[in-house]
């Protein structure tokens, strides 16, 4: 299946096919002609699947490198940019040549963010080898690399030439990696796709289940993404329904340092306590929260967070993108399937932090 994200300066294919990583050669030609291209991974997925997409591209006639570093949320920061730019520098990598981002959302983040920075932009591709990455980062364009201040606070908004998306490649997975990418499915579900939240609902939670579901998963929150990002690219209206859960789960995952809780983690753990704030005040209505609580439940993931600290996590929100002047627009979800934005002062935001 190919879903096409119609940006008019920059329109680009999601193909979504079991077994498609086999022609990811086939499937780069069709996009560029032979040049370098540096594929940019972890040293994980590079253990699964950087050699064979390698291979792959090189019979498609491009010259290929690999740029692997030790995978982590914890190594999605400037250092590990700088090591990379050294590396396209000594492959001799020009503005005519390329970056596959191989990997999940903190790869794809990254390398986009390098590609949209080296020489001013140079063309680069996503595979995602993650649930969260191929249903939600991989998609739409916005790159970037976290700061000790807060998650993703630098970084740029640079479209992809293409995204190949193998559903197969889930199963190399761990349990909790992908089970956390369940995170932004029930998001999706919530925000836009009551026939999304239908389906999970009848799902029995299982990681077989998942596994079984994953392309209609995956398709469908990929044409949530899709409508959001075609009417709004930069961020600044519909697309910020995408955020629901994540300005308290940016600010989780802040303050417990990288990589400690997984970012689908975090998101469903924040779409709880700002739910039951916001249905407490009358702003969404009642029995939502229990309905996330026992979806999120269902899947295994977390409802809350041990180590909640009010005052550490007030601080990484003063640091949320989505702030403006004194004002935050925190997403609630006033009916299944519909989102909207609450400006919020920082002050009342304390408010969304009590337990």
């Amino acid at each position: 299946m190919k879903i096409r994200i119609d940006i008019p300066h920059h329109p680009y294919d999601i193909q979504i096919e079991k077994g498609c990583l086999a022609q990811a050669g086939q499937w780069l030609r069709e996009l560029w002609q032979p040049q370098k291209v540096v594929i940019v991974t972890d040293n994980h997925v590079a253990s699964l699947y950087a050699e064979k997409i390698k291979l792959s591209l090189e019979d498609a006639g491009f010259q290929v490198a690999v740029f692997d570093f030790l995978e982590g949320e914890e190594r999605k920061n400037l250092t590990t940019v700088q090591k990379v730019y050294e590396f396209l520098v000594k492959q001799g990598l020009t503005r005519s040549d390329g970056i596959v981002a191989l990997g999940g959302g903190v790869v794809g983040d990254l390398a986009g963010f390098v590609a949209s920075t080296y020489m001013r932009g140079i063309h680069f591709v996503q595979i995602p080898t993650s649930l969260t990455a191929q249903v939600d980062s991989s998609i739409g364009g916005k790159t970037g690399v976290n700061t000790p201040f807060a998650k993703n606070m630098v970084g740029t908004f640079a479209q992809p030439d293409g995204v190949l998306v193998d559903p197969l490649v889930l199963e190399t997975l761990g349990k909790r990696e992908l089970i956390e990418g369940m995170g932004e499915v029930i998001k999706y579900g919530l925000i836009e796709d009551v026939e999304l939240w239908n389906l999970l609902t009848e799902m029995d939670g299982s990681v077989s289940g998942i596994l079984e579901y994953a392309e209609t998963l995956i398709e469908r929150s990929c044409q949530v993404k899709r409508k959001m990002v075609v009417e709004d690219e930069l961020d600044n209206g519909v697309r910020l329904y995408l955020n629901f859960g994540h300005t308290i789960g940016h600010a989780i995952e802040a303050t417990a340092g990288y990589g400690k809780v997984m970012h689908g983690e975090a998101v469903a753990i924040g779409m709880v306590q700002i739910s039951k704030v916001a249905e407490e005040k009358g702003l969404m209505p009642a029995g939502i929260t229990q309905s996330i609580i026992t979806m999120c439940q269902k899947f295994g993931l977390p409802v809350d967070y041990e180590s909640w600290d009010v005052d550490k996590l007030y601080q990484a929100l003063t640091h949320d993108k989505k702030a403006r002047g004194n004002n935050l627009k925190v997403v609630l979800v006033p009916e299944l399937g519909s989102a909207a934005i609450h400006p919020v002062s920082f002050e009342e935001m304390k408010d969304y932090l009590v337990k």
